[in-house]
């Protein structure tokens, strides 16, 4: 009986050391990722912790950007393998015109979004069609900057998943 219970106390002590060890890693991945020089509004990255493998997500406007953030992450401590399945987005002159009139329609509408440090609302634009990600304060304000992009001349479609913080 007191082996068993030796037992289960060792592995509840290991189970929290193991969740410790991955909220490192999380709050480490993040941070290398937001702080890559060359990531903006314009660039979506998201990622996946499992253990020591770290899955990528998202989509960038340069290839750089993809293979910046695997090198990055790679090196941190805990890391054994990294997918990258980060999308490169193509190049497209309307595509980036579309994507600055988003984003001058934002700030206009709603300077309180004005981009900083760490952008809160980002687009992503391919082939005309702009994806919205990130966190904004209301609904209303997520319905408005939706409505208002909707109406850009050569915008096909706008998909809204912004998320209202509580």
């Amino acid at each position: 009986m007191r082996l068993r219970l030796l037992v289960l106390v060792c592995m509840a002590f290991s189970l929290a050391a193991a969740d410790k060890a991955t909220d490192r890693l999380v709050k480490e991945v993040r941070h290398e990722l937001v702080m890559l020089p060359y990531y903006t509004v314009f660039d979506n990255l998201s990622y996946r912790v499992d253990g020591a493998r770290v899955t990528l997500f998202g989509q960038v406007t340069k290839p750089t950007l993809k293979s910046d953030a695997e090198n990055v992450v790679k090196r941190l401590e805990g890391v054994e393998k990294v997918d990258n399945e980060i999308e490169v987005l193509p190049l497209s002159s309307n595509d980036d015109r579309i994507r600055v009139a988003v984003l001058r329609a934002i700030r206009s509408k709603m300077p309180r979004y004005e981009m900083s440090v760490v952008d809160s609302i980002h687009i992503i634009v391919k082939n005309g069609n702009v994806t919205l990600v990130g966190f904004v304060d209301s609904e209303g304000d997520k319905n408005l900057i939706g409505i208002t992009i909707n109406g850009i001349s050569g915008v096909f479609s706008v998909k809204n998943e912004l998320v209202v913080q509580k």
